[in-house]
C-alpha cells in the first residue's frame, strides 16, 4: 500500500510540476475579448513631453477585440502601468470583432473612424527600459497584463512589442 501511495503522490507531483513548467508566468489568459495587441513604449526620437513640440503622440498602446462575434464598448476600461498611472476610457468607443484602437499620448480628437483615443496628457505613460501594462474591465476584473523589458522583449530595438499576434 505504501508503494502505491508514494507512486501516486510522485505521479501527482510530477504532473503538477509539468503543468507549472509548461506555463510561462505571462501566459495567464483572462476571460476578455479585449487584449493588448502591442505597445510603442519608446517613441521614436528624443523623448520630450512638451505639448507643442514633444513626441508623446508617438507613444501608443494598441488594444484589439479578439472576439469573433461580440462588439465591445471601451467605456470604463482602465489601462494602468506598474507604478499605478491610469487612464480610464471616458466615452463610448465601440470595437467590432477583430477591430483595434490605439491609445495615444498627447492631445487630439478621439475617433472611432481612425481607431484612436488620446489620453489628453503630454506625459509619457510607458517606461523605455521596462514596465507592466495592465488592462482592466469596467467591473475591475483584469482583462490582460504584460510585463516587458527593452533588453528581453524588443529584439529589433524599434521600441515596439507585439502581443497576441
Amino acid at each position: 500500500m505504501r508503494i502505491r501511495a508514494a507512486l501516486a503522490v510522485t505521479a501527482a507531483a510530477a504532473g503538477a510540476f509539468a503543468a507549472v513548467a509548461a506555463t510561462p508566468a505571462q501566459a495567464t489568459e483572462y476571460s476578455s475579448a479585449l487584449k493588448v495587441k502591442g505597445v510603442q513604449y519608446d517613441a521614436p526620437g528624443r523623448d520630450s513631453n512638451s505639448c507643442s513640440t514633444g513626441n508623446t503622440r508617438s507613444e501608443y498602446l494598441t488594444i484589439k477585440n479578439y472576439s469573433s462575434s461580440a462588439t465591445v464598448n471601451l467605456k470604463g476600461y482602465v489601462v494602468k502601468d506598474a507604478v499605478g498611472t491610469t487612464f480610464t476610457f471616458p466615452s463610448n468607443h465601440y470595437l467590432q470583432p477583430g477591430d483595434y484602437i490605439k491609445l495615444r499620448g498627447g492631445h487630439g480628437t478621439d475617433s472611432d473612424t481612425n481607431n484612436v483615443v488620446y489620453r489628453q496628457n503630454c506625459n509619457f505613460l510607458w517606461n523605455n527600459d521596462k514596465d507592466t501594462i495592465y488592462l482592466y474591465k469596467p467591473s475591475g476584473a483584469r482583462a490582460d497584463v504584460h510585463a516587458y523589458s527593452a533588453s528581453s522583449n524588443d529584439r529589433d530595438g524599434n521600441g515596439y512589442i507585439t502581443y497576441h499576434g
